[in-house]
C-alpha cells in the first residue's frame, strides 16, 4: 500500500504527534508498505529515516503526492494540506490529536472536513468530543527504546519529563515538593525538558529551598532518556490543561516509573491500572499520592504487576495492526468507516 502520511508538526520538533507519527511510519514500512511523509517542520539536519520526508511541499508537490499515494493519511488535521482530495478521489483517514474548538472559524471549519473522513482518536476522551463517530486506537510508544535496563540502579525517586510551559504543570510538581519538605520528606527530583518557563521554575525551587534535591537535566530524548527515566521510581505528568493522550506516561512505564498524572482528559486511559491519578492542578492532591508512593513498596510492586499487559495494547506492532485494519478496510471497499460501519476499538 503507498500511504501519504502528513504530520504538520515532525522531528527536529518534539512532541507527542511528532513522537507518534515517526513510530507509526516507520513500523508500516517494516511491514512492507510504501510511506511518504509531509510536514511543514524543517530540518534541522539530513533526515535519516526508512520512509521519505517532504518538508514544506509547494502545492504542485503536494498534489503529486496526493495522486502518487492509494490513501492519505492525516496524523491530526491539517487544513491546508487537505484540497488535493477536491480533485483527487482518494481515501482520506484522520487521527485526532487534540481538542479542535468548537467556535472559530478554524474549528468550525476543520470539524465540517471531518465528516467526509474516517476517524481515529488517540483516546476515548478524544473521542467524545467529536460528533463524527471515531475509532479508538490508542497511541504506540517505542518499546525497542524504552524499557528496562538492569544496568542502570534506581536510585532516584521523581523524574518530570516534558516542556517547561505553564501548561504541562512542573510549577504544581514544585509546589507538591514544597509540602513533602515541609514535612521533612525531600525526595530526589529530576526535571527533564526545555521551555520558557525554565528560568521561573528555578526561582521557585530555590525559593522553596529544593535546590539540593531538585536536578535540571535539560533535554533528553531516546536512549538518554530511558536510561534516565529507568533511574527513577516515579514519573510525574501533572498536566493543567486537558492531555489528549499521554505516550510519556507510556516511556515511563515501559522503564520501571510508576506513573502520576493529572485525571482530566486522555491522560488516564494511557497510565491505567499501572498509577495514580490527581485533580489537575491540585498540588496538595499531588503530595499527598506523592508520599503514600515513597513510603510504600508494595503499592509501587502492585502498580508494576500490571505494567506487561498494559503496556502490550500500545507496542508498535499491536497499534500498527490496529491501523492497517482500518486502511485495508477503507482502500479495499473504497468505504469511509464511521457510524454507518459500526467499527470500534
Amino acid at each position: 500500500m503507498r500511504i501519504l502520511f502528513s504530520s504538520h508538526v515532525f522531528a527536529p520538533s518534539v512532541g507527542g504527534i511528532e513522537t507518534a507519527s515517526q513510530t507509526l511510519a516507520a513500523e508500516l514500512v517494516r511491514r512492507g508498505h510504501e510511506v511518504r511523509l509531509i510536514t511543514q517542520t524543517p530540518a534541522a539536519s539530513p533526515d535519516d529515516y526508512p520512509f521519505a520526508v517532504w518538508r514544506r511541499p509547494s502545492a504542485r508537490s503536494l498534489f503529486r503526492q496526493v495522486r502518487w499515494c492509494d490513501l492519505y493519511f492525516h496524523n491530526n488535521i491539517s487544513l491546508p494540506r487537505v484540497w488535493p482530495l477536491l480533485a483527487i478521489r482518494r481515501p482520506w483517514v484522520v487521527a485526532h490529536h487534540v481538542w479542535i474548538p468548537r467556535t472559530g472559524l478554524g474549528g468550525r471549519c476543520k470539524r465540517l472536513a471531518l465528516r467526509f473522513a474516517t476517524g481515529i482518536a488517540v483516546s476515548a476522551a478524544i473521542a467524545e468530543d467529536f460528533s463524527t463517530r471515531s475509532i479508538v486506537i490508542p497511541n504506540a510508544y517505542d518499546d525497542s527504546v524504552f524499557r528496562r535496563l538492569p544496568d542502570i540502579q534506581r536510585d532516584r525517586d521523581i523524574v518530570y519529563v516534558g516542556r517547561l510551559v505553564s501548561d504541562k504543570g512542573a510549577g504544581v510538581l514544585v509546589a507538591a515538593l514544597a509540602r513533602l519538605a515541609a514535612e521533612g520528606r525531600r525526595p530526589t527530583v529530576t526535571i527533564v525538558g526545555q521551555g520558557p518557563e525554565e528560568y521561573a521554575l528555578r526561582q521557585q525551587v530555590a525559593e522553596c529551598g529544593l535546590g539540593g534535591t531538585v536536578r535540571f537535566a535539560g533535554m533528553l530524548q531516546g536512549h538518554e532518556l530511558a536510561r534516565t527515566l529507568n533511574a527513577h521510581r516515579i514519573i510525574t505528568i501533572p498536566s493543567v490543561w486537558r492531555e489528549p493522550f499521554g505516550i510519556v506516561a507510556l516511556e515511563g512505564i515501559a522503564c520501571g516509573c510508576i506513573p502520576v498524572g493529572s485525571a482530566g482528559g486522555g491522560l488516564a486511559s494511557a497510565i491505567g491500572e499501572c498509577g495514580a491519578t490527581f485533580p489537575s492542578g491540585d498540588a496538595p492532591a499531588l503530595a499527598r499520592v506523592l508520599t503514600r508512593l515513597l513510603s510504600d513498596d508494595a503499592l509501587q510492586s502492585e502498580y508494576r504487576a500490571h505494567a506487561a499487559e498494559h503496556l502490550h495494547r500500545h507496542t508498535r506492532a499491536h497499534v500498527a495492526d490496529a491501523y492497517l485494519t482500518i486502511f485495508e478496510r477503507v482502500c479495499g471497499g473504497g468505504q469511509r468507516i464511521g457510524s454507518e460501519a459500526g467499527l470500534t476499538h
